[in-house]
């Protein structure tokens, strides 16, 4: 199983935190995947190894066509790789059936979307507990709350879709993504469909619930500002990463992306 190092949060007696290692919460290993044949082939990916960290906010971007989008869908078992292979929570994904996939994504999975997906003859609370509904499961009572309280609907819970601002919306399918306590919360352009104001009160959520639940995330964008918020920044190109940054703030990570660009 592959390994990342981590901090324990106990200090030592000297106060220094001890390194220990721990399990990635997505490791992929050589992906590739093209699309199409012959004189039309595309190269989405070509050789792509990363690994996740838990408890971390990872950003990709990338120029149009560098393989971000085909990289997160594959990494949440949206789309399969024509080499290579995915371990999610420790189990391999890449060989698995569609049932199988359908029963990894339910209970390790969360899903943020640009555009938010959800039902309109539902209220936001029963938008939020319906994949739990459709597995049969009821969600514990006290976490649901935590969660409704967490990302600031609380008080809109009974509102439905149309009753609710853009923002408002993003923030229900985030309460969807975490009330199964996924594995791992894919965030593909979270705040593309939102003005300036609402864009940034949305990256706060989902960087507290980093920081606050503990939850890895990645998220695919475009936006420098919205990746200055991950702890780590992978840079796509022609399919493949070819750099890396941490705590990057939004003028590194422009700079980051112009040079990846002019490639």
């Amino acid at each position: 199983m592959s390994t990342a190092l981590a901090y324990d949060s106990a200090a030592s007696p000297d106060g220094d935190r001890q390194a220990v290692a721990i399990s990635a919460a997505v490791t992929a290993t050589s992906l590739s995947r093209t699309y199409g044949q012959g004189d039309t082939v595309v190269h989405a990916l070509r050789d792509v190894s990363i690994e996740i960290e838990h408890g971390r906010l990872t950003a990709i971007m990338g120029p149009s066509g560098s393989g971000k989008s085909t990289l997160m869908h594959i990494l949440a078992g949206l789309d399969r790789p024509n080499e290579g292979s995915v371990r999610i929570a420790g189990t391999e994904i890449t060989g698995m059936n569609d049932n199988e996939l359908t029963r990894l994504r339910r209970e390790h999975i969360g899903f943020v979307f640009q555009f938010f997906n959800l039902l309109p003859m539902l209220t936001a609370e029963e938008n939020v507990v319906l994949p739990l509904s459709i597995a049969g499961r009821k969600p514990e009572r006290a976490w649901l709350e935590q969660v409704l309280e967490s990302v600031g609907i609380a008080d809109r819970r009974r509102h439905r879709p149309s009753e609710l601002s853009g923002g408002q919306q993003q923030r229900v399918s985030i309460a969807r993504a975490l009330l199964g306590r996924p594995s791992v919360l894919f965030a593909d352009e979270p705040t593309g469909n939102l003005d300036s104001t609402t864009s940034k009160d949305v990256l706060a959520l989902l960087r507290r619930s980093v920081e606050e639940l503990g939850q890895t995330t990645v998220m695919v964008t475009h936006d420098p500002r919205a990746a200055a918020l991950a702890d780590r920044v992978l840079y796509l190109a022609d399919g493949r990463i070819v750099r890396e940054t941490r705590g990057a703030d939004a003028a590194e990570v422009l700079e980051a992306m112009q040079e990846v660009s002019g490639r």
